[in-house]
């Protein structure tokens, strides 16, 4: 376990990273000690940082949903972070390369909360009940700490779980006109399908992804509030992208597409 200060320092470093766009080596190869609790409590220091200077939480996201993720950096859990506001871009939007240390873009179902919901023991239904609509997305991943051989979860939760940017389509879907385990999605990057896959490989059903979070949230005394916008995680692998490529999350059961283009 790391004492207080060293929680500061290495979240001030990550704060800087943000805004020069530089890499941190591994966490966890020069903190070895560097606990699951500390990864946390750096990310909350490095939010904190963020709402210094007048962002405000609009969400969440949750990353590492699949097995095969999972067990490529370490993690028995998925992992979160909290969205800023000037996180969220609008779709169509025209996006710099040079914004971002390492982007690679993934999409995702966005879950819209209408009321305050809070765990522990949240149950798929408390979040359904709580959930206006859902919304078709992209999430740009950026990394702070630059992946490495030997990379940990404990390396990505204080870098904000790897959060660069997210752009949100424009088109509501309410949870009781469709089967949010049977949502077929792909990833064009050029027109071209890169990626495609169901969103029954977001832990078997998106749903169960928010009740995790909600009730990981606990933990820390943290709530969904109303408006909150809760990233589910990916169906598929997150890929690369590079300037004058354009990204399209494309989904069916009338979620429809999101694009984004790197400059």
């Amino acid at each position: 376990m790391l004492n207080d200060s060293t929680r500061e320092t290495i979240a001030r470093q990550i704060f800087t990273c943000f805004k020069t766009k530089d890499q941190l080596p591994l966490l966890t190869k020069s903190h070895p000690d560097l606990e699951m609790e500390d990864a946390y409590r750096i990310q909350e220091k490095v939010v904190q940082k963020f709402i210094a200077e007048g962002r405000k939480i609009k969400g969440y996201k949750i990353g590492l949903t699949s097995k095969a993720m999972q067990d490529m950096i370490g993690a028995t859990e998925p992992d979160y972070s909290a969205i800023l506001d000037d996180m969220f871009v609008n779709e169509d939007a025209q996006l710099s390369r040079e914004d971002f240390a390492m982007p690679m873009v993934e999409i995702e179902i966005a879950f819209v909360m209408k009321k305050r919901l809070q765990g522990p023991y949240v149950n798929a239904a408390e979040v359904i009940q709580a959930t206006d609509f859902i919304l078709p997305s992209i999430e740009v991943v950026d990394f702070r700490v630059a992946p490495a051989p030997g990379i940990n979860v404990r390396d990505t939760i204080p870098d904000l779980a790897a959060i660069g940017k997210v752009a949100l389509g424009g088109n509501p879907v309410r949870l009781d006109t469709i089967d949010v385990r049977n949502i077929s999605a792909e990833l064009l990057i050029n027109g071209e399908t890169r990626e495609s896959g169901k969103s029954s490989a977001v832990l078997g059903n998106p749903v169960t992804a928010v009740v995790w979070l909600v009730n990981k949230l606990s933990e820390f005394g943290v709530a969904f509030e109303p408006g909150d916008v809760i990233f589910s995680g990916s169906c598929v692998r997150a890929l690369p992208v590079q300037a004058g490529d354009s990204v399209t999350a494309r989904f069916d059961n009338g979620l429809g597409d999101v694009n984004l283009t790197f400059k």
